[in-house]
């Protein structure tokens, strides 16, 4: 199995600085200066995969109508847990990626007596909604938790001091923190993504290991209903952007100006 070490190498997360202002060296092996903390390296910097896929903001968009049994929710979450060895633990210290939740605790200022009866009484799928704007970015005080260049709100795992300022900054609630060692709580361990340990927090990470193979996020791809729809929202002639403008949307807590990229299609 792969370090997590090796892994984040790989990856290029070790293009960040700390603090210094020497030269890094990327996985590409290529040379970058030294970055300002919540930044990242620019883009083609994470992989030397010939097959990357890249975008100048990654955003999904989640057909709510197709959504059609708890089945079909919880194939998706399985794909997502099991690419990234989501832990299982009893009783409350589940570790979370991707969950369900009711439409009137996910959008509380929306519900009114007169809207269909799946609305009120329906499942929605949750997951980081990697803001434009992200409020965890801003109070991490060790920069393990940055905003790349294509939008994706990612960690570093051997940064995160377990201090937990950013699931208090993270108003959707989107961020677990592993209070034992999640190891022994995954069943089925995928070798291509890397095990966390006790004391730090983990997230949806949009798959972006996935995407510097060539590769959809795994909950996308298991999805046969195309229910969830994932590309670049900065792009007119993207998928995500032609089903924005083909129907209403709506994204969690547009009031707090985030800027959610997740969006959902009424």
């Amino acid at each position: 199995m792969k370090s997590r070490r090796d892994f984040l190498k790989i990856a290029g997360l070790s293009a960040f600085a700390l603090g210094t202002a020497s030269a890094l060296t990327l996985a590409t092996g290529s040379k970058a200066s030294a970055l300002p903390a919540g930044t990242a390296p620019a883009k083609g910097s994470y992989t030397n995969e010939p097959d990357a896929l890249h975008a100048k903001r990654w955003a999904m968009v989640i057909d709510t109508r197709k959504f059609t049994s708890p089945e079909h929710f919880q194939r998706v979450i399985d794909a997502c847990h099991h690419a990234h060895n989501v832990p299982t633990i009893p009783g409350n210290q589940d570790v979370k990626w991707i969950w369900t939740d009711k439409y009137a605790h996910v959008f509380p200022d929306d519900v009114n007596a007169y809207m269909p009866e799946k609305f009120l009484h329906g499942d929605f799928l949750l997951l980081c909604n990697h803001c434009e704007n992200p409020p965890c970015v801003r109070v991490c005080p060790t920069a393990a938790t940055f905003k790349r260049e294509d939008g994706i709100v990612v960690m570093d795992p051997h940064r995160c001091i377990g201090c937990r300022f950013c699931m208090a900054g993270c108003p959707f609630g989107a961020r677990s923190f592993n209070f034992r060692d999640p190891q022994p709580y995954v069943k089925d361990v995928n070798p291509e993504f890397p095990m966390r340990t006790r004391g730090v927090v983990e997230k949806c990470t949009f798959c972006w290991h996935r995407l510097a193979k060539g590769l959809a996020p795994a909950c996308g791809e298991v999805c046969s209903a195309r229910a969830r729809i994932f590309g670049d929202a900065n792009d007119p002639d993207s998928a995500v952007s032609q089903k924005l403008k083909e129907r209403s949307s709506m994204r969690l807590l547009e009031d707090r100006d985030t800027e959610p990229s997740v969006y959902f299609l009424r």
